[in-house]
């Protein structure tokens, strides 16, 4: 977290405390009060009592008996509401917490989101400026115009993120279930990755007829995505491999990288909207904290599991299972 966002969690955990802390000393010295009071009148209703009455051991019991109904009375009142005070604590207490790691991932967010869309956008024009201005050699002008055509791509997949992050999360987005040819779609996807970068090593193994039901258009994106991570997190001499495989009815699907690896604890919060490892301020690396968020959705509206495993001697293996 920026400091500034560690400074207000800060203050607010220190108030949040000392206000509680407050209350339940409040809550001690009142239930404390009350048994003394309650104690103190018995007492006196003891004393009020007559020695040489016909029934003063039946009254004097009854007495006993209704002091003990009243501190059972006040001890659980107190019980409950210090139970109460308890719980509403932990709520209100992890509630703020989510609420300020949530303003933290939004304005990484906002800024990767700004990043993400001038660069392609200022490429793309540059690019096309000199195309335009200059007469260049076949080789550099189809240079130029690859790089354009990987941008704007890019940019696209950027674009698609946001509006299908958007309509899953609203249930806008009109899921459909068709007979697809699962291994076709893959080839299709890593055509287009090689497209995209051509000088990327990108190795596929992929299992012919596999068949599935779900949406194309989702599993395109989930695809794009799985690739998109790979190519962004593992160095560029390192090869990308993909593999589809049928194991009796389940569907495996592996996306596996040489990068440096996503720690063991950080591998279920890779998975929630807008996170990032790291601070947008000091990141290296492109994107907006969606695509792998995206991916989870996708992949469980579909009925699957998703989950990361070491790879070796590094990176990571992404799971797909349906």
């Amino acid at each position: 977290m920026p400091n500034e966002t560690r400074r207000k969690l800060r203050i607010a955990t220190i108030v949040y405390w000392f206000l509680l802390f407050y209350i339940i000393a409040a809550l001690v010295w009142w239930s404390f009060s009350l048994l003394q009071q309650n104690k103190e009148i018995h007492e006196l209703k003891k004393a009020a009592i007559s020695p040489t009455a016909a029934n003063y051991t039946q009254q004097f019991n009854e007495i006993d008996r209704e002091q003990k109904r009243g501190v059972y009375k006040y001890v659980g009142e107190a019980g409950a509401v210090l139970l109460l005070i308890f719980v509403g604590a932990v709520f209100i207490y992890r509630s703020v917490r989510r609420q300020f790691r949530l303003q933290h991932q939004q304005q990484n967010f906002v800024m990767a989101i700004t990043h993400e869309l001038k660069t392609p956008i200022a490429v793309a024009r540059l690019n096309l400026e000199t195309l335009q201005k200059h007469q260049l050699e076949e080789e550099k002008r189809k240079k130029l115009l690859q790089i354009t055509l990987q941008e704007t791509l890019r940019l696209d997949t950027l674009i698609n993120n946001i509006l299908i992050s958007s309509q899953l999360e609203g249930n806008a987005y009109r899921f459909t279930k068709d007979e697809l040819d699962f291994s076709e779609l893959i080839k299709d996807a890593v055509k287009s990755f090689e497209t995209r970068y051509p000088d990327r090593r990108l190795q596929a193994f992929v299992e012919e007829d596999v068949d599935l039901q779900g949406d194309a258009m989702l599993l395109k994106l989930l695809l794009s995505n799985l690739l998109e991570n790979a190519n962004k997190y593992s160095p560029k001499n390192k090869p990308i491999q993909l593999e589809l495989a049928k194991r009796e009815k389940t569907i495996l699907l592996t996306v596996t990288d040489e990068g440096c690896g996503i720690a063991e604890e950080e591998r279920e919060a890779v998975f929630e909207k807008f996170y990032r490892i790291g601070s947008e301020q000091t990141r290296k690396t492109q994107g907006t904290g969606l695509g792998l968020y995206i991916c989870q959705k996708i992949v469980k509206d579909h009925g699957g599991n998703i989950f990361i495993k070491d790879n070796q001697p590094s990176g990571s293996k992404f799971i797909v299972q349906f």
